[in-house]
């Protein structure tokens, strides 16, 4: 199985339409682990790491988002495997 981390950047409105609690429990049903977080920019944050299939798959799910979101953009980065998460997290 191979596994993969990357950063995300979610561009749009996505503040304030609960995408940070829908991406926690997208990412908790995949089994991956890593953190989220509103950036003053406007601009949703996250770091996934786990198997492959579904990070890309949560990747995808970031495209559209919660129902009340508008998602302009969705910027990746494939990073090194750095620190390991045991679980995903809300942060402020």
């Amino acid at each position: 199985m191979s596994h993969r981390q990357v950063h995300v950047t979610i561009s749009g409105l996505v503040q304030g339409v609960g995408f940070r609690h829908s991406l926690w429990r997208q990412a908790r049903k995949r089994g991956i682990s890593g953190w989220v977080r509103n950036r003053a920019d406007g601009a949703v944050e996250a770091l996934f790491q786990g198997e492959m299939n579904s990070v890309d798959d949560l990747i995808e799910w970031c495209r559209v988002g919660p129902a009340f979101a508008e998602v302009s953009e969705v910027h990746v980065i494939l990073q090194n495997k750095g620190k390991n998460f045991d679980s995903f997290d809300i942060l402020s």
